[in-house]
């Protein structure tokens, strides 16, 4: 752990009493508004926000795209049963791309066994944050794992992947802080930076030289500072040069997260994540993060790292730990047996690059574009322009596939796409299937007339 983040650590208690535990340092300087509007009526307060009428218009957009063309809606598909490799909908079964269910483990007898097993010892809920009277012993053992993993002191389990990362970064940073970016971050690190107060900078995706230029140009203007990163990249299928950005972090005083979510159990020899995949000591970065819900089957979020940095996020981070319920017993016995057998059955994570590796191949040779993407489980298939996107995956979902396309917000536009996820379980047969229906597909997309208001 570098001396900077030893210091933020010993700050951190301190900081919390003189603030306030559970306060909220920033109310009193809230800005008023600037100005006032007329009442709107009853219910329409927020109609004209610029959100809720651009989705609205979205929307309407998006049906009569749909209707036009006598094609199903992807969008909140409602399946039957398990988020398996196969789905039921509507009485049919889909070859499924659209689960982050790498290993195949969410619906695996022993997982569903130890969930239920949980269930029936601590019941539904923990019914209360951990600080109080919700503490049972699973946290602690799931804990000492996940440390033990990452070669650090401690760790802990938390109830949401998003609100880790935007309450762990809410806590740590203040006014006159700042957190550079990889531009490709996930919206919940953007979340944490704003709820913070601090400022946010970006650097180009996976770009040491960009994170130095920045450093050398911004890193004396504030006290600390935070360099946030991801082992992989959830919409692209890039791999988080950890090593390098670290080493590059830590000449100029920084601290280090990254994001583990999409490379715990995918990454490494034995699934250990990116820090076995890079040959990386513990210390190397100062808070791993990850989730439960991807490769391990679950649900919730952790972080790893120092002993008094856990400790104190323990007892003072509010949405992290402090005013928060614990976790669900059963996710936590879920996540448990998905770590045994993520050590007895090695070959999920053979067969899962295995997939990746055929897929990308059957996608390159139909000449179709992969983005930046580098072959790992996550394939993204560009398919510019909006409609043309969700005219691929309703045509997809007419032929028994489904794989959903992503659109602005969560990409710039002119960059949508179809995002698939690759797991274990995935069949060769499968494979060949989708590529040469997706290739189709994008083919016809591509033909398509343009719609007035969509991108």
């Amino acid at each position: 752990m570098s001396e900077s983040a030893r210091e933020l650590a010993r700050k951190l208690l301190t900081d919390a009493a003189g603030a306030g535990v559970g306060s909220d340092r920033r109310a009193s300087s809230a800005p008023a508004p600037a100005t006032r509007r007329a009442r709107r009526g009853p219910g329409r307060q927020f109609a004209d926000h610029p959100e809720v009428a651009a989705m609205a218009s979205k929307r309407a957009s998006i049906a009569a795209v749909h209707e036009q063309y006598g094609m199903p809606n992807p969008v909140f598909l409602l399946r039957e049963g398990a988020n398996d490799t196969v789905i039921r909908w509507q009485g049919r079964e889909l070859v499924n791309f659209g689960a982050y269910n790498y290993l195949g483990l969410s619906n695996h007898p022993k997982v569903v066994q130890a969930a239920k097993d949980a269930l029936d010892t601590y019941g539904a809920s923990a019914s209360a944050s951990r600080i109080v009277a919700g503490e049972i012993p699973l946290y602690g053992e799931l804990e000492q794992r996940l440390a033990g993993m990452y070669d650090v002191a401690d760790a802990l389990v938390t109830t949401s992947g998003y609100l880790t990362n935007a309450g762990v970064i809410g806590f740590l940073l203040r006014d006159g802080d700042v957190a550079i970016c990889d531009s490709l971050i996930h919206r919940s690190v953007v979340s944490g930076v704003q709820w913070s107060g601090a400022r946010q900078l970006t650097f180009r995706h996976n770009d040491p030289d960009s994170l130095r230029s920045v450093l050398r140009m911004a890193r004396a203007n504030f006290d600390r500072a935070l360099v946030v990163i991801e082992g992989h990249y959830s919409m692209d299928g890039t791999v988080g040069k950890v090593a390098e950005i670290a080493a590059v972090a830590r000449e100029f005083d920084c601290a280090v997260m990254v994001d583990e979510a999409h490379s715990l159990g995918v990454f490494g020899a034995t699934g250990r994540g990116i820090r076995e995949h890079s040959a990386l000591p513990g210390d190397a970065v100062d808070i791993w993060m990850g989730t439960l819900s991807k490769a391990l089957g679950s649900c919730g979020g952790f972080i790893a790292g120092d002993a008094d940095l856990i400790g104190a996020m323990k007892v003072c981070a509010p949405g992290v730990a402090m005013l928060s319920g614990g976790p669900a017993p059963s996710t936590i016995g879920a996540a448990l047996a998905a770590l045994d057998i993520l050590d007895r059955e090695p070959q999920r994570l053979t067969r899962l690059w295995s997939n990746a590796a055929l897929l990308r191949a059957l996608l390159v040779d139909r000449e179709l574009d992969l983005g930046v993407s580098e072959g790992t489980p996550i394939c993204p298939v560009l398919v510019p322009q909006e409609f043309r996107a969700g005219y691929v995956a309703a045509r997809l979902l007419q032929q028994g596939i489904y794989a959903g396309s992503i659109t602005a917000p969560a990409v710039a536009v002119g960059s949508e796409r179809l995002r698939l996820f690759l797991t274990s379980e995935h069949t060769p047969d499968q494979l060949r299937h989708t590529a040469d229906e997706l290739a189709a597909a994008v083919r016809a997309a591509e033909a398509l007339p343009a719609v007035d208001g969509m991108g």
